[in-house]
């Protein structure tokens, strides 16, 4: 299986990214519409500091993005993000169904030539 550095490095900080369970449900929270720091922070039992270093951590991995909106950065799900990760995890879905279809046809041949 062979895939760019950079894309399995992106999938790589993408999944460690979503691995925190607060920062995945933030993630899932911008999902459905995007929102400010004070408006995230209400849906959780942690600061807005601490909403703060989660959207930063998500930011990195480029799977949200935000623009600022007078004194605010309103938060939303970063498609191109998405579309990476989506794009490492149809190369291995493909590796994997390729490899299914390799074993069954092997397996084929194995029962056809027994007979």
């Amino acid at each position: 299986m062979t895939y760019g550095y950079s894309l399995m490095r992106d999938a790589a900080q993408q999944f460690h990214a979503l691995s925190d369970p607060t920062r995945r449900a933030i993630f899932e929270r911008l999902a459905q519409q995007p929102l400010s720091v004070r408006a995230l922070a209400e849906h959780f039992p942690v600061s807005r500091p601490a909403v703060s270093q989660h959207l930063r951590v998500l930011t990195e991995a480029r799977l949200v993005s935000h623009v600022r909106a007078g004194t605010q950065n309103i938060y939303r799900v970063d498609p191109q993000g998405i579309g990476a990760l989506r794009a490492y995890l149809d190369a291995m879905w493909d590796h994997a169904l390729h490899d299914f279809k390799s074993t069954a046809e092997a397996g084929f041949r194995s029962r056809k030539e027994r007979r």
